[in-house]
């Protein structure tokens, strides 16, 4: 138990649940990048999406995390797009409440602008399209004490709700085209405070994170599409490093698509741990299969992460569910610059 309680610590940290700011999941796999780089707001479309994702670990352990994230974004012209993003992030006594608004800037190289009709493009879709996007926000952190151990003293402890709030920024860029994309943002610009875990913590803390992806789709004649992609981030607190690697297959429908894929994400870094005699270590691996279907403006997909390792805090996985809906508008009129 204490083995599985260390690693929980040190290796959770690039897993989401330790993380200042919106965790980072697998759940920009659900034709939702908008949720990783704002330059992606409004992407693509001729109207809007909505994105609702739950996602809960460990079954088998009480008031294991869980995360909940609301993502809404618009094309507003062939230049704007906006979007809006709420999330409630919860790990046993700490929890964190965010809200951000993205605004995005959106220069297209074609002579034309034909935007796809739907959250993700096709062969025939003519889309050359350069992004920036900043998101804006701010993050609310609580502490719950009340239920500590307090016999044995430790002035850290105070028995009380603790709280605090800050304002947050994340900016970013994007090169999409029908068949590949380039994704490259910094999160939390701002620095965040730490005043709830003592004195001796800095109050100002630069959590900022660096997230870059690229990926390809390989069209076909039949219905059948392919898109691998990878996707890379480095905590600068921590120096802490992590890979995706995803693969994605698609089946076209009459008024939508079947699709299933696969990631696996590898952390560089690792923590150490007591076998016996044995001095060993252990990275963060997650293989997380994920199966989604688009009928018409509707999405659903679903999607489990498996953790690799000897030591793991539970025997539950980390199940994810993303419910959305697409709406539409008619097209846009295109002065490409």
């Amino acid at each position: 138990m204490k083995k599985g309680l260390l690693l929980f610590f040190l290796l959770n940290f690039l897993n989401g649940s330790s993380q200042e700011g919106l965790p980072i999941y697998t759940d920009y796999l659900t034709e939702n990048y908008y949720l990783v780089h704002p330059s992606m707001a409004g992407v693509n479309m001729t109207g809007g999406k909505v994105r609702l994702t739950s996602r809960k670990q460990w079954f088998d352990q009480v008031e294991s995390p869980n995360l909940q994230t609301l993502t809404a974004d618009y094309r507003l012209s062939e230049r704007s797009g906006i979007g809006t993003t709420i999330f409630n992030d919860q790990n046993g006594y700490s929890s964190q409440t965010g809200f951000y608004l993205t605004y995005a800037h959106h220069i297209n190289f074609n002579s034309s602008l034909i935007p796809s009709k739907r959250p993700y493009p096709s062969k025939d879709d003519q889309i050359n399209q350069l992004s920036f996007g900043i998101s804006v926000g701010g993050i609310q952190n609580s502490l719950d004490q009340t239920t500590f151990d307090l016999f044995d003293f430790d002035p850290l402890i105070a028995g009380i709700k603790q709280s605090t709030g800050y304002s947050n920024m994340d900016v970013g860029m994007s090169y999409v085209t029908n068949k590949y994309y380039a994704h490259l943002t910094l999160k939390n610009l701002l620095f965040a405070p730490h005043n709830m875990y003592g004195e001796t913590v800095d109050h100002h803390t630069s959590v900022r994170r660096l997230i870059s992806s690229l990926g390809y789709v390989f069209y076909t004649d039949q219905p059948w599409s392919f898109e691998p992609s990878l996707l890379f981030q480095v905590a600068e607190l921590t120096d802490e490093k992590a890979l995706d690697i995803n693969f994605k297959t698609y089946y076209k429908l009459r008024q939508g698509r079947l699709w299933a894929g696969l990631s696996y994400r590898n952390s560089f870094e690792g923590a150490q741990y007591l076998d016996g005699a044995l001095l060993k270590k252990q990275r963060l691996q997650l293989i997380t299969p994920l199966v989604g279907i688009n009928y018409k403006d509707f999405v659903f997909s679903y999607n489990y992460s498996y953790q690799q390792g000897n030591i793991k805090f539970g025997s539950g996985g980390f199940h994810q569910i993303t419910i959305g809906f697409n709406f539409l508008r008619g097209s846009i009129d295109c002065d490409c610059f």
